[in-house]
């Protein structure tokens, strides 16, 4: 389903304050020097109140329906969701495992009207994602069939330890924000293609704060954030209530998928696609 006529651009994004469909307005390019101004400062860019508030209802009342589907997963793991490699010294970012205690509703689960569905749908949406990220080649909206557009389900006491994504480029809407708790921490282009920088790595994973960055984000913000580069996690929830959170996932490559280790720590299986993609390293990354 695509979500490109006005009509439809307009009930799900607030094209009044982000005219993200008029591309020759100078609204639209002073919002685009200016998210890519923060991308550059920050590696990190927060746009409040982007999807319609009756969309993130919409949102939640979805989320509610699919949570008993939710795929969750109380696990050790890396900031590369792979095994331990008795190769490397102790202390290696790729020995370090901390608890991850989460789930994910994957996005092969949401009904065909889903209102996630619409949203990631919108050629207007890729367009400007790609804009704001000043990409020096075309965009794609992810191929995995499980990650592409998931949900993250984090309740009390849940916590995301510090990872980095199988894919380039996400973009979060927070559709259920925790009490308390749930906030965004991350440390920008900390690694890049064919380049780990171990040795920073581990001084994050070992406590330190240098280049450690916070984000607290509310219902309906779009959030822009290179994932695949940056270092991240979600501190522990709070309270009664669950974080839910949406996660449009957008590539360089068409074909690239998640690791099958990576899609089964995360979404508890992995399809003959993954295992027949992962035969090509893309990035020259290690997961």
């Amino acid at each position: 389903m695509k979500s490109n006529t006005v009509a439809d651009l307009e009930e799900i994004f607030n094209l009044d304050e982000y005219p993200i469909q008029s591309f020759q307005s100078s609204s639209r390019a002073d919002l685009i020097s200016e998210i890519r101004q923060q991308m550059k400062e920050f590696g990190c860019c927060r746009i409040p109140n982007f999807i319609r508030h009756e969309i993130v209802e919409q949102l939640t009342q979805e989320a509610q329906n699919l949570h008993e589907k939710t795929f969750w997963s109380t696990r050790e793991q890396n900031p590369y969701a792979s095994e331990d490699d008795k190769t490397f010294p102790d202390r290696h970012p790729r020995r370090f495992f901390s608890l991850r205690s989460n789930g994910f509703i994957s996005s092969d689960l949401l009904p065909v009207d889903s209102p996630l569905n619409r949203l990631y749908a919108s050629d207007v949406l890729t367009h400007f994602v790609w804009e704001c990220l000043e990409a020096d080649r075309p965009l794609y909206r992810y191929a995995d069939p499980l990650a592409s557009h998931p949900y993250s389900v984090m309740e009390p006491e849940s916590e995301f330890p510090w990872h980095f994504d199988g894919n380039e480029f996400t973009i979060s809407v927070l559709v259920q924000q925790a009490e308390q708790g749930g906030t965004f921490e991350y440390v920008p282009d900390i690694r890049s293609p064919g380049e780990e920088n171990y040795d920073k790595v581990e001084a994050i994973l070992h406590g330190g704060e240098e280049g450690v960055r916070r984000l607290d984000l509310n219902p309906g913000d779009l959030q822009l954030f290179k994932g695949r580069y940056s270092m991240h996690r979600v501190t522990k929830i709070e309270g009664a209530t669950t974080r839910y959170i949406a996660l449009p996932s957008y590539v360089y490559d068409p074909y690239r998928m998640n690791q099958p280790h990576h899609s089964i720590n995360y979404y508890g299986r992995a399809t003959e696609a993954h295992y027949e993609r992962s035969k090509v390293l893309v990035d020259g990354l290690v997961d």
